[in-house]
């Protein structure tokens, strides 16, 4: 059985966080769906709370790690134009710089997944 490293780990503790987020204040997350995605923003930011959550569990688990890391690099991709719309939206100069500084930060979140899948 082989170990995360350093990188997966910080992915999976953020996408556990991130998904207890999503649950629990899901109304911080419903003005960053992205216009026009297909029904309600609240519904894509709960199923995007509850996939953060079994993604970072079956990365955690080495019998779903491979296959973990790969729906959490999928996940982590699928959720930049969320990011991209939350930039755009960015009214005061300061949130705007910093919702831009994460937006290269979904690289590494990626890149984690995929490590985290060739880990078993």
């Amino acid at each position: 059985m082989s170990r995360l490293g350093a990188g997966p780990l910080v992915l999976v503790s953020a996408m556990a966080v991130s998904g207890v987020v999503h649950l629990v204040h899901p109304r911080t997350f419903d003005a960053v769906v992205p216009r026009g995605m297909p029904g309600s923003a609240r519904g894509w930011v709960l199923v995007s709370g509850a996939a953060e959550l079994v993604c970072a569990a079956a990365t955690l688990h080495p019998r779903t790690r491979a296959a973990g890391g790969l729906a959490s690099a999928a996940l982590m991709a699928a959720v930049l134009p969320g990011n991209v719309q939350m930039a755009r939206d960015a009214r005061r100069p300061r949130t705007r710089v910093i919702t831009l500084l994460r937006l290269p930060l979904q690289i590494p979140l990626v890149l984690w997944g995929l490590q985290a899948a060739r880990s078993r």
